[in-house]
């Protein structure tokens, strides 16, 4: 496998980071930005004209990794030119939220083929409910195909996002690549590093990702008054204290609101709530944040016997980057302290992350993970 990355900027245009040694005919360029750069055609023609053969597939981020730095208001394209893997683009659009289980489904179908050995897929981040995405691709593809990737950011704002899936660059959608050959080797993992704090409390009334009550009380009346001074500036501040939903059976996963309804004393999550769960507050550790992030790669190269990443996707949730400010680039340098100086790295900040914890277990969708999937060719 052979990799070229390169960033683009209003002031520089397009300038290589890193490789350089993909040719024409790659078979796949990632490509990571700004939403409103993702969408100016200019942007990314250069690209298509450079590699003409390649499966253009994207989103828009709240911030954009390649290599070790961490960027904002740019985008980053890493076109892989595979020895003997195939990509294969399937793209869908997203009814509503209830549709979102069988627009996993679809794109499963239109990827279904002999020899697929990994999928990635990248969703809106706002118009879906995560969970049932991932669940729905993750049964329609079977379980010997790991499902990695994540939902779209739009920084902080919680606007609008936007998918790259070939020519099209559009809200509104989830776009898949089927990775096909007998060669891939694919590690993968996801993990936090937050620490619980409060009560735990019942889950008492939810439907999908929407959250009414706790303990039979408004569930916004309580998670506000958990926050304080902070509750003025949901739902960014929700990224700062997601909670941990644990269902019986299960592990704990942890969830970040993506919008309030004052009216209904309502949250809306990335991903299911369900009633009968357990819910608890989480706040940030930061050196535990680094150590999930060391320990994702490490769980990655166990799984791949320790075998050497050619490239690794990072996408990590956008309320570690607010924690973690200006030390954001320590969990990203922690990824390349494990997986070593060989392997291109590139990926983004999200509104959600979507793997299984660690390979061999349910693809899930995730909150406030760093979620990292290696490729390498045997």
């Amino acid at each position: 496998m052979n990799v070229s990355q390169l960033r683009w900027t209003d002031d520089t245009g397009w300038t290589a980071t890193a490789g350089g040694r993909a040719s024409a005919a790659a078979g796949l360029l990632m490509v990571f930005g700004e939403g409103r750069a993702l969408a100016d055609a200019a942007v990314l023609a250069p690209l298509r004209a450079r590699y003409p053969e390649a499966v253009v597939f994207g989103c828009s981020t709240s911030g954009e990794i390649a290599g070790t730095t961490v960027r904002e208001g740019s985008v980053v394209a890493t076109a892989l030119d595979f020895a003997d893997t195939r990509a294969h683009l399937a793209c869908t659009a997203l009814e509503s939220e209830g549709d979102s289980f069988f627009a996993g489904r679809r794109l499963a179908l239109d990827l279904a083929a002999p020899g697929l050995s990994h999928v990635f897929v990248l969703s809106d981040g706002l118009g879906v409910n995560g969970s049932q995405l991932a669940a729905g691709l993750a049964a329609g593809v079977g379980a010997d195909v790991i499902v990695t990737g994540g939902l779209a950011g739009d920084g902080t704002d919680f606007a609008r996002t936007w998918v790259v899936a070939g020519d099209t660059v559009s809200s509104g959608i989830a776009a898949a690549v089927g990775l096909y050959g007998s060669r891939l080797r694919v590690g993968c993992a996801s993990l936090g590093g937050w620490d619980s704090f409060g009560p735990e409390r019942t889950v008492t009334r939810a439907r999908g990702n929407v959250l009414y009550e706790l303990d039979g009380q408004s569930a916004l009346g309580l998670y506000a008054k958990y926050l304080g001074v902070h509750a003025a500036a949901l739902p960014a501040s929700a990224l700062l204290f997601p909670l941990a939903i644990r269902e019986p059976g299960q592990d704990a996963v942890v969830r970040t609101v993506l919008s309030v309804d004052e009216a209904q004393q309502s949250m809306t999550f990335a991903g299911d709530i369900a009633e009968g769960a357990q819910a608890r507050l989480m706040k940030a550790n930061f050196d535990r944040l680094i150590d999930g992030a060391t320990g994702a790669a490490r769980i990655c190269q166990t799984a791949t016997d320790d075998a050497s990443a050619e490239f690794a996707l990072l996408i990590s949730c956008v309320g570690r980057k607010l924690v973690l400010k200006q030390r954001t680039e320590e969990e990203v340098e922690a990824v390349r302290d494990v997986i070593g100086a060989q392997a291109a790295m590139t990926g983004f900040y999200s509104y959600g992350e979507i793997s299984p914890f660690t390979p061999g277990a349910a693809c899930r969708l995730h909150n406030q993970t760093m979620t990292i999937t290696t490729l390498s060719e045997s």
